[in-house]
């Protein structure tokens, strides 16, 4: 790992906003059923959730009847977690040295999260390890060539260092996932801001459907967010 001082750093900030924030620091608890969709889990999966938070995916992930484990660096967050789920394994743990043997999970997601982490590469190759050779993987991530990103966050100081906040462009993304052995299924606009408008426009009367696959006149190179569906290489 590569700073002792900048990992406790990032988790003192995460500490600190989960204790203060709690639930508001997150989307809506049904943006997260869009995830186990895609992943297309059932009851014979397990999952692995990464960087899990207050637990919102593995709540969503629950539902469908698969076994759930999850880690983040933050223990206030993992401890409020294990409320939720006290019978499943949820621990504190760095995602550069995941506590898990290779080949234990057949789903493997890491959302909002990997543009926070000190050394990427390390957390991609455990990410690709604890999967099993048929593991489906889902990464939220950030785009770096956002007007948000470049100006606010960027040129006008506004990007949270505390916290680690990053972001890299669609091809860099492509790029690194590909080199770290992932296979890329396929890459999605982030649904939850597509749903917010849905539902404004409509003035609240439309029920959007969490798991449906909504459609964007954005090109995918300029959206805020990626979603990459992705595999194993074989």
């Amino acid at each position: 790992m590569k700073s002792s001082s900048e990992q406790q750093q990032i988790t003192n900030w995460f500490d600190q906003t989960y204790r203060k924030k709690g639930d508001r620091y997150l989307r809506d608890v049904r943006a997260y059923r869009f995830f186990p969709s895609v992943l297309r889990l059932s009851e014979t999966d397990s999952l692995l959730d990464v960087a899990c938070g207050l637990g919102r995916l593995l709540q969503a992930a629950k539902e469908t009847g698969c076994s759930i484990s999850g880690v983040d660096i933050s223990s206030v967050a993992v401890e409020k977690t294990k409320k939720l789920f006290p019978n499943d394994d949820i621990r504190v743990a760095n995602a550069e040295a995941l506590p898990f043997e290779t080949g234990s999970f057949s789903a493997v997601s890491c959302l909002g999260s990997l543009e926070r982490m000190i050394d990427l590469s390390a957390v991609l190759d455990e990410l690709h390890r604890v999967g099993n050779a048929n593991a489906r993987y889902c990464f939220l991530v950030r785009n770096s060539e956002t007007l948000i990103w470049k100006w606010f966050k960027q040129r006008l100081g506004m990007r949270n260092h505390a916290g680690h906040q990053g972001a890299k462009s669609f091809h860099e993304w492509n790029a690194i996932f590909i080199s770290h052995g992932f296979k890329i299924e396929k890459v999605l606009h982030d649904q939850y801001p597509l749903q917010r408008l849905r539902k404004i426009l409509s003035f609240g009367l439309l029920q959007v459907d969490p798991c449906k696959v909504l459609e964007s006149r954005i090109p995918i190179q300029r959206t805020g967010k990626f979603i990459y569906v992705l595999s194993k290489v074989t």
